[in-house]
């Protein structure tokens, strides 16, 4: 096992939540440029009023969130396994309470305010993003008479319809059903779609002008796309990769699009992104240096990269909660005996090697590791007994004392790649009944990850034949259940879905984006666990229609009088939270 140094992280409370009222802005210098700058915030601040252009992109730079659900999706997802359970002698804690909350598809309740990695951090930093492009949008109304059009903001009125769009589309995502259709989604409820300045201390979400149903948050984030998309101007940004430049935008219109299933629009944005030749834009795997995991890490988060459409900084510590060894990337086991979680009822159920389903179990057109990722991959014990991880999710460590060896913990995360996008554009093709183009994109995402055997239906028809019982790589998944309206795909389809599946499972894990795969397709996922102190396995399973599959706001805005998630089956309850209002600019 890799020795880790072990730091005190030193957390005050979340800043935004301090000045929850403010009703002047902050101006903040923080710069992203190297991988040092990247870790480096100035505190000096001075009050500011947002009237020049200058200002306005200074403000939404401050808006990007610091904060990815990642954890929290992985966990519900299935691409972790509980040590405690696959190594019969291992009684691990979980690194935070909330962890084995989520692992077990329970409201998350046990953290506290400040805490990374919860629902409550991402509620109000992505809240507070776009609480943020509201005011900057606000001011360049102020400004200009027609702002989209106003050669000195019409840059900055594009970023901040993108930023407002995208921070919905994740929060919908998060604590809401997946989109099903305009029908269906429109007996789901959703999330606010603030488009407002909030300038009140408490507003009344419950009024229809905030909180939406799912199916009005994607008429409203489409709205706000088709506003600023075509506005984006890369020249403007000193490093664009840390904010939504032209290709960032195209390819988060491309998800947006393959989750609404417009299959067309979504191949649209898609090949805007990657351009004539997508191979020039993927990850250059073969020219990464692994000398160090520094030197991986550097490379790999590179603003100057291709592939890197937008980086984002973040507090976290998922690098932690993978190295506590209970929930990992690890191999699975076969007729554990169990029982399950709510009827007590006694099973043999078989847990799936997360291991072999993302690093060496092979491929349709590789035999076992990906090539791509030799030397790269990190285990925890002499015979990864305790899992396996990327070195993509190791921290960065912002000193705030060196002496005492505490400060900030950072992961960069990539919420848009062009190897993720192409994976989008392959889906959206095999809808559009262009399976040799989909096929065409797969082995372009299997040759950037150094595969060099060809792909061909007949490899993807042996790898994913069979079915879910019979195959770990067959997804159990129910989507027509979930709207009549989803296409129906024949066998060939079928295995092909599978292997986009795979593919997309394999290159955003530790993203959390497996678990949005896992809602918008109803996946069913089973998960097996024994408490540190337990003598029982307990199982339980998330099938297609479990209301679980929504994640609960945070308590805080429950306690405060939010109405529960459609977890409670959607009940309406009056209520007045106050979502964060203050607002910081920053330089970059």
């Amino acid at each position: 096992m890799k020795n880790r140094n072990k730091h005190i992280k030193e957390r005050s409370m979340n800043r935004m939540m301090k000045m929850l009222c403010a009703a002047v802005l902050i101006l903040q210098s923080a710069a992203f440029v190297s991988c040092n700058d990247k870790l480096d915030e100035d505190p000096d601040s001075r009050w500011i009023k947002i009237d020049t252009s200058s200002k306005v992109a200074e403000l939404l730079t401050s808006g990007y969130p610091k904060a990815v659900p990642a954890v929290i999706c992985e966990l519900m997802g299935d691409n972790l396994v509980d040590d405690n359970v696959v190594v019969p002698a291992t009684r691990n804690d979980a690194f935070s309470l909330f962890h084995e909350e989520a692992y077990k598809w329970e409201d998350i309740t046990s953290y506290s305010s400040g805490e990374d990695d919860t629902p409550l951090e991402i509620w109000d930093k992505y809240y507070f993003g776009i609480a943020t492009a509201n005011h900057a949008i606000e001011a360049m109304r102020e400004m200009s008479s027609d702002p989209a059009n106003d050669a000195r903001i019409a840059h900055s009125w594009g970023e901040a319809h993108i930023m407002r769009a995208y921070f919905h589309f994740l929060l919908v995502n998060v604590f809401a059903e997946a989109y099903k259709d305009e029908t269906q989604s429109m007996q789901d409820w959703g999330i606010p779609y603030v488009t407002t300045v909030e300038d009140v201390v408490k507003i009344n979400y419950a009024d229809p002008q905030y909180r939406k149903r799912v199916a009005e948050v994607y008429q409203l984030i489409e709205k706000d796309i088709n506003e600023g998309i075509n506005l984006i101007d890369d020249s403007k940004y000193k490093v664009p990769a840390y904010h939504f430049n032209r290709n960032a935008a195209y390819a988060f219109a491309a998800r947006f699009y393959l989750f609404k299933r417009d299959y067309a629009k979504c191949k649209y944005y898609a090949d805007l992104a990657l351009g004539a030749n997508p191979a020039t834009s993927l990850r250059k795997w073969a020219s990464m240096s692994a000398n160090t995991i520094n030197t991986l890490l550097n490379d790999y988060n590179d603003e100057k990269a291709a592939c890197n459409y937008l980086l984002l900084t973040t507090y976290s510590l998922q690098d932690r909660m993978l190295s506590a060894c209970r929930y990992a990337i690890n191999t699975g086991k076969s007729n554990v005996p169990a029982v399950h979680a709510k009827t007590g009822e006694a099973a043999s159920v078989n847990v799936a090697s997360t291991i072999s389903l993302l690093y060496e179990g092979g491929g349709p057109n590789w035999s076992s590791r990906l090539p791509a990722f030799d030397g790269k991959i990190y285990r925890w014990g002499a015979g990864s007994e305790y899992g396996s991880w990327l070195f993509r999710v190791y921290e960065y460590f912002e000193y705030t004392n060196k002496i005492a060896g505490i400060g900030y913990v950072h992961i960069i995360y990539q919420p848009f790649t062009a190897d993720e996008t192409l994976l989008c554009r392959a889906e959206a093709k095999l809808y559009l009944g262009d399976k040799a183009g989909a096929i065409q994109d797969l082995e372009a995402w299997t040759n950037s990850k150094q595969v060099t055997a060809t792909l061909t239906q007949a490899k993807i028809d042996n790898k994913y034949s069979g079915t879910p019982a019979t195959n770990a790589f067959v997804n159990d998944m129910h989507p027509q259940q979930m709207s009549s309206e989803f296409p129906v795909l024949d066998d060939a389809g079928r295995h092909i879905l599978d292997c986009i599946l795979h593919f997309r499972r394999i290159e955003t894990h530790f993203e959390g984006m497996r678990w949005f795969d896992i809602k918008r397709y109803g996946i069913t996922v089973t998960h097996v666990y024994r408490g540190p102190t337990d003598d029982k396995i307990t199982y339980d399973r998330l099938e297609w229609n479990d209301p679980r599959r929504v994640v609960q706001i945070p308590y805080n805005a429950i306690d405060a009088g939010y109405p529960s998630s459609n977890r409670d089956n959607g009940t309406t309850q009056s209520m007045s939270y106050q979502m964060p209002s203050s607002y910081t600019v920053a330089n970059n």
